[in-house]
């Protein structure tokens, strides 16, 4: 099912996390890169569990295609537990999951938490030469963090630039798609296997619950995170299920 797509003969730096996003843009990478590395940030969060599940989605993904074994580099997670001193958030703490803060976020948001992930990236991408980094944020279909925005990566992308005097680019292939068009990404990156890896091995619950198995994954099944992906995922398997009825709709 692996789409083709120019190979670039440099190095890519993905922040994986070990959820759904991040997983699949793994696989992006590993389809586009010569040299893919990872990067994970233990920042204090409630959800750690999905720490534990990086290598296994790591060593799925490498398993799934030859290429992407060869390509696929270290693994390194970087020790950010500053997050509780800067800001009380329910990421970061037993506090109740808010939908909808005195701020109109939800007080999942963690201040400034993917822009502080991309400049401590970019600065251990640095030394290493790596001048391509992906992340899993999107603006389609996301809680209403302002860090996850379009405008917000690409003024990080300046700053960095500017800041280290580098050309870094920063990926952002799920920006413009919504939860359903990110399981349709994967499918078309490496077939249902991708996609069933993803549901069996990634984690997003921010609980960090993974005793309970609904189709779309482990876990609470009722906090925001949960939520996104099951209607992401229902809405996948419907389409799914037209097109194995009309196949032709699914070649055009």
């Amino acid at each position: 099912m692996n789409t083709t797509s120019p190979l670039l003969e440099q190095q890519a730096l993905v922040i994986f996390s070990g959820g759904q996003d991040s997983a699949t843009c793994l696989a992006w990478a590993l389809n586009r890169f010569k040299r893919v590395l990872t990067l994970g940030f233990d920042y204090g969060q409630r959800h750690s569990v999905e720490l534990a599940c990086r290598k296994r989605v790591r060593e799925g993904i490498a398993a799934l295609n030859p290429q992407w074994a060869q390509r696929l580099g270290p693994d390194a997670l970087l020790d950010l537990d500053i997050f509780r001193q800067l800001a009380d958030t329910a990421l970061t703490s037993d506090a109740p999951i808010e939908e909808h803060g005195p701020n109109g976020l939800p007080n999942t948001f963690v201040p400034g938490r993917n822009l502080i992930f991309i400049l401590h990236a970019a600065a251990w991408a640095y030394a290493k030469e790596i001048r391509h980094m992906v992340l899993g944020v999107c603006q389609s279909d996301y809680s209403g963090y302002p860090d996850c925005r379009d405008d917000s990566i690409k003024a990080m992308q300046v700053a960095i630039n500017s800041g280290m005097d580098a050309s870094f680019t920063l990926h952002t292939p799920l920006m413009w798609r919504s939860k359903k068009d990110a399981w349709m990404l994967a499918r078309s990156l490496g077939g249902d296997a991708l996609v069933n890896l993803i549901v069996e091995e990634s984690h997003t619950c921010y609980m960090g619950q993974r005793g309970q198995r609904y189709p779309w994954g482990y876990g609470c099944g009722e906090c925001p995170a949960c939520r996104l992906r099951a209607v992401g995922y229902a809405a996948y398997a419907e389409a799914q299920a037209a097109c194995a009825q009309n196949p032709l709709e699914e070649e055009a």
